[in-house]
């Protein structure tokens, strides 16, 4: 049959194709040669994974013997050049044989081509497939060519790529940091996808190599951009004023444009320099009021100040210098200058530094928190006359509440003259709420301004585009000057504050370089801190917090000492504790005493008298306590601005000072994290061992005995004196209703 078919004679075909279909012995002929087809297949198969195998033992030994930079050798001494050209001849020779192999056996017919390979494929009955594909000749005549030839060469090619990658794998471990190897493996992985390109897809469930499959639609892992904020000019490009108070001091006489009568004021007060702030915000304020205070420089309007400095570096006298300089020369006697601050110790404290600096000038400082009557500050403000209302006051220094009173009750009371707004710790005036208040402060400043009379000429309308006719009268223009030490750089909450082409001084450090060059640091941190602040935290549990106080106090020797606490009750209950343990002058400051009482207890502990002083929130703003050496916060702030103000309190004007905070552990990395977001890094952790706090132990527990006793005591006081208020108002009324019935007989 064999010889026939290579003939290739027509008829002898046809004429064994119906011996086959009719007769029965040439099938035990064809089962044979389908036998001999399958076993052929299998060695073959079995030759090739031997020789992979061989090959694979050979180039193992080859992997430790690598030299960098030399032609290394094949196990066999053969160049590795020659190898790699051995292995591709070797991979180009089952091709070459599978496209003879091809040629010589396509004269086949389909039906025996399907017999070979169902036969070899699964190893079934052969009679019966051989039936079944002599029906599936009749119907389909035009059947596929060599199917068994391309499961060969399918399996063929699987095994070549599961070769290639293997040798793929290997020597890009053996050709890291090799130029040439380099360009060689990138060829070999050139080569591999064109022929997978090349060959056909496989059956379903066949596996393919790792390295050959490509995941389609897969996600890569790409590092996410961070956003940054766009921020308008002003606020990127700010002013900077350095840090370093000591290092940077400038003497008064160097700064331009201070009189002389300030100068000599500056002196009497021991002055002599100013810090960098001073010197930077001092001469940009008295430069927008160069041509007077009634008209801006060059009649336009003068741009508005924004600084952010940090606690304890010169800001208040920043602005009390320059307006009481512009104002020197004033005439009539008009609110100029309005300053909104957000406590009333912050207003008193500021007040008396504009009463330093105008005495003997004829300029008036009023003050008006809320400390006296209405009425008695109606008095200090206005006059009237028989002409009407005269103004009593040339700067005003406010608490907002107090003053939105004054404006909306105050007749006579007007802002229409005024110059300079000044907002003072700005950031919290924003945040409390007070903008409606800023909002009737500029509406004030622009009434009247339809009232008739001979000053119209300075009257002022709100300002708009600079137009020709704009600029023919002139009016006098409202300059705001905004302070803080964390002022917030959010665009959306300045521009509430309506400014007009601010200008922003900030403070940053700089460091000196060995070649004596100075480089700034990295700016992009929020806040700043003091210069000689020293920061720690002590992490501990509820129960040991007031151990560790007492044992700063009486253990450590620490003296002056302003303690925080987020309430006003947690800073009574300590303050009652800590008298009772006795050791320790200790006073509390907050809302529960009167004004005059608060007075007293911060003058008595800048004198020295008081060695401890419990207080909430009230004095961590502006407040200027003088002598504090260390600042505990008991309760950990739960904002970074509370944080930066409460450790405010020490290390100002250049000085050193020390902050501790009480952390829960549990607490510990959110307060981290704060400070951390915030760029403050240099914070260092303190514990403190269980052992040191035993021997305060036995005593701590006889205070805690007292303080429950005295809690008890006030709170039967606090129902006797319930019980003695309804009883006289029960006798109040029974007198009422016996005297109406007295009346009505």
């Amino acid at each position: 049959m064999t010889s026939s078919v290579c003939a290739g004679a027509g008829g002898v075909a046809m004429a064994l194709f119906c011996i086959r279909r009719y007769g029965e012995e040439d099938e035990h002929q064809e089962e044979a040669e389908a036998e001999s087809r399958a076993r052929v297949l299998l060695e073959r198969l079995q030759h090739q994974a031997r020789a992979r195998q061989q090959k694979k033992q050979r180039e193992e030994p080859a992997q430790g013997k690598e030299e960098s930079g030399e032609l290394r050798l094949s196990p066999g001494g053969e160049p590795r050049e020659g190898k790699r050209k051995r292995k591709r001849d070797s991979e180009e020779e089952p091709s070459a044989h599978k496209q003879k192999k091809l040629k010589t056996k396509q004269p086949r017919s389909p039906s025996e081509e399907r017999a070979g390979t169902e036969e070899a494929a699964d190893g079934s009955s052969p009679t019966k497939k051989k039936k079944a594909n002599r029906r599936k000749s009749k119907v389909q005549p035009e059947g596929t060519e060599a199917d068994s030839e391309e499961d060969i060469k399918q399996q063929d090619n699987r095994n070549k790529l599961k070769k290639k990658s293997d040798k793929g794998q290997k020597t890009d471990e053996e050709t890291q940091g090799d130029e040439t190897e380099k360009k060689e493996s990138s060829e070999k992985a050139e080569g591999n996808k064109t022929t997978e390109e090349e060959v056909p897809s496989v059956a379903a469930g066949a596996d393919c190599a790792p390295s050959s499959m490509m995941i389609l639609g897969d996600y890569e892992a790409k590092p996410v951009q961070k956003v940054q904020p766009f921020l308008p000019q002003w606020l990127a490009e700010p002013r900077r004023v350095q840090k370093r108070i000591r290092d940077n001091l400038c003497p008064v006489g160097d700064v331009p444009g201070i009189h002389p009568r300030l100068l000599k004021k500056l002196q009497m007060n021991g002055i002599d320099s100013f810090f960098p702030v001073q010197a930077e915000v001092i001469p940009a304020i008295l430069q927008s009021a160069a041509h007077g205070f009634l008209l801006g420089r060059g009649g336009f309007r003068p741009k508005d100040i924004c600084v952010s400095a940090p606690t304890g570096s010169g800001k208040t006298l920043a602005f009390v210098v320059p307006i009481v300089q512009v104002l020197l020369d004033r005439v009539v006697c008009h609110v100029r200058a309005l300053v909104v601050l957000p406590t009333k110790e912050l207003a008193q404290q500021v007040s008396k530094v504009f009463n330093v600096y105008t005495d003997g000038t004829g300029l008036k400082v009023v003050l008006i928190t809320g400390q006296k009557s209405f009425a008695k500050e109606q008095e200090m403000l206005v006059q009237k006359k028989v002409t009407g209302y005269c103004s009593l006051a040339d700067i005003v220094v406010a608490t907002p509440g107090r003053l939105t009173d004054h404006i909306n009750q105050t007749p006579g009371f007007s802002l229409a003259q005024l110059r300079f707004l000044i907002v003072d710790e700005a950031d919290r005036m924003i945040d409390d709420m007070h903008q409606n208040c800023l909002n009737q402060i500029v509406r004030a400043a622009f009434q009247g301004e339809n009232h008739s009379g001979s000053n119209r000429l300075f009257q002022r309308t709100k300002p708009g585009p600079l137009t020709a006719a704009s600029s023919c009268s002139p009016q006098i223009p409202l300059q705001k000057l905004l302070f803080s030490a964390t002022l917030t750089q959010d665009p959306e909450k300045l521009q509430q504050l309506d400014l007009f082409q601010p200008r922003l001084f900030t403070s940053v450090y700089s460091e000196k370089n060995r070649d004596g060059t100075e480089t700034e640091q990295n700016t992009s941190n929020k806040y700043t801190l003091p210069e000689g602040l020293s920061q720690c935290y002590v992490p501990c549990d509820l129960n040991s917090k007031p151990l560790i106080l007492l044992y700063f106090m009486l253990k450590m020797k620490f003296t002056r000492v302003l303690c925080f606490t987020n309430s006003r009750e947690a800073s009574h209950r300590l303050f009652l504790l800590v008298q009772a343990f006795g050791g320790v002058t200790v006073a509390e400051f907050s809302s529960r005493l009167t004004p005059n009482e608060r007075k007293r207890t911060m003058k008595e502990f800048e004198q020295g008298k008081i060695q401890l002083l419990i207080s909430t929130d009230a004095t961590a703003r502006g407040i200027d306590v003088k002598g504090v050496n260390y600042v505990i916060n008991y309760d950990a702030p739960q904002f970074i601005r509370t944080y930066i103000h409460r450790v405010g309190r020490t290390a100002r004007a250049g000085e050193t000072g020390v902050a501790f905070s009480l952390v829960l552990r549990i607490q510990e990395r959110r307060f981290l994290r704060m400070l951390r977001d915030a760029g403050i890094q240099d914070i260092q952790k303190q514990p403190v061992k269980g052992n040191s706090l035993k021997p305060l132990v036995q005593q701590y527990e006889g205070a805690l005995c007292k303080l429950e006793k005295t809690v008890k005591v006030t709170e039967m006081g606090k129902k006797i004196n319930c019980a003695s208020c309804s009883l006289i108002l029960l006798l109040h009324l029974a007198q009422v209703l016996e005297s109406r019935i007295l009346s009505s007989i």
